[in-house]
């Protein structure tokens, strides 16, 4: 037995790790060349201006640019906000505040987004799950009944993988069944999309409520790993005492602050516009094959859709990959079966996409009519 394997906390010997996009292929050869349509990332490249003038220094635990920015963007005062080596920090440093180790748990209502879970798994908390509905809204009887149970509950909207909003009726209806026992978090890493559907305006009103923002997806900058989370002074102060002491480099600082500037702005208002037209043609492609079952709604950057069956869905996710053509298969997650997903990348990608897959079937229909004559 290794050294790890005797001193490690038992229950991550056999602990699967979050399989993000690129750690899926890690191993796969060359990652170049490939069309990533399954991580949910903004297409193009990202052309970015960098100082080294201050990189002996330590930066700022709190970068005031961005903060200022963010502030200015979100309409969410400054000593509101905590910023973070993405959301996935943020998920963790919830955890880590509110949750005792091997004591206290979380909710969450799968499909949902994977580092809820494993962020818990870490920290040694418990994990609650009540699913989404059939119609995957929030099951509002069964979270009633986890009262009590859990220090945190985590509600995404729009989705991760599903795509679809919250009803924000229901999302208020959580707040209050947890007013007086839990944290509860609204993970909006994908707002962007549906910015109308925000509720970071309830920040007032419910002293409990904590929402994650993240620059990884409208602000195309996933690489840069800058995320935001958004409580009241209070909440920010106790996460604040978990966070490391240099959350934000300088140059994340300086990027994420020009990005979130006016020319900035502009450049995502023209980003989501253009992802919601190419979002709404992929969605009209996918409805028309014969292959495909349902096609889910979504408020975000990706669509997410349900084959025939199981054969059909290997068929075409193996099929784009061997011709490079990255996209997430979701079919492990809870009610999605046979469930692939597409991250809406470029005009070009998802031709590319779409061509690969009537080529697919074309070549193995061929094949069939051949093999019967």
């Amino acid at each position: 037995m290794s050294i790890a394997n005797k001193l490690a906390r038992k229950e991550l010997i056999d602990m699967v790790p979050y399989q993000s996009a690129r750690r899926l292929y890690a191993s796969s050869g060359s990652m170049q060349g490939k069309i990533w349509l399954n991580a949910n990332e903004a297409s193009g490249p990202g052309i970015y201006q960098v100082s080294s003038d201050s990189i002996n220094r330590y930066p700022d635990f709190q970068p005031e640019s961005l903060i200022n920015a963010y502030s200015a963007y979100s309409a969410i005062a400054a000593e509101n906000m905590l910023a973070t080596r993405g959301a996935d920090e943020g998920i963790e440093l919830i955890i880590r505040t509110f949750c005792r180790a091997y004591q206290d748990s979380i909710v969450i209502c799968p499909p949902t987004y994977g580092m809820y879970a494993i962020s818990a798994e870490n920290h040694g908390a418990g994990i609650i799950k009540v699913p989404l509905t059939a119609e995957l809204s929030l099951d509002l009887a069964g979270l009633k009944a986890q009262v009590g149970q859990a220090k945190v509950v985590f509600l995404c909207s729009p989705g991760n993988p599903t795509g679809n909003l919250l009803a924000q009726q229901d999302i208020k209806t959580v707040l209050e069944l947890f007013a007086d026992s839990a944290i509860v978090v609204v993970d909006e890493a994908y707002i962007e999309f549906s910015p109308e559907q925000s509720v970071a305006s309830w920040l007032k009103t419910y002293p409990h409520l904590v929402i994650l923002r993240t620059l990884s997806k409208a602000f195309a900058l996933a690489g840069l790993r800058c995320g935001f989370t958004l409580a009241n002074q209070d909440i920010i102060s106790m996460i604040s005492k978990v966070i490391a002491p240099y959350p934000i480099s300088a140059p994340v600082a300086d990027i994420a602050s020009v990005a979130l500037a006016p020319s900035g702005l502009e450049q995502v208002s023209i980003r989501v516009q253009e992802t919601e037209i190419l979002r709404t043609q992929l969605t009209t492609w996918l409805t028309q094959q014969s292959w495909c079952s349902q096609v889910f709604k979504s408020d975000a950057n990706f669509v997410l859709f349900r084959c025939q069956n199981e054969e059909v869905k290997n068929f075409i996710f193996n099929g784009l990959v061997e011709q490079g053509i990255l996209i997430r298969d979701q079919s492990k997650q809870q009610n999605l079966a046979n469930c692939l997903r597409i991250s809406i990348g470029s005009e070009r990608e998802l031709g590319l996409l779409q061509q690969t897959i009537i080529n697919s079937f074309i070549t193995t229909t061929a094949q069939t009519v051949a093999k019967e004559n």
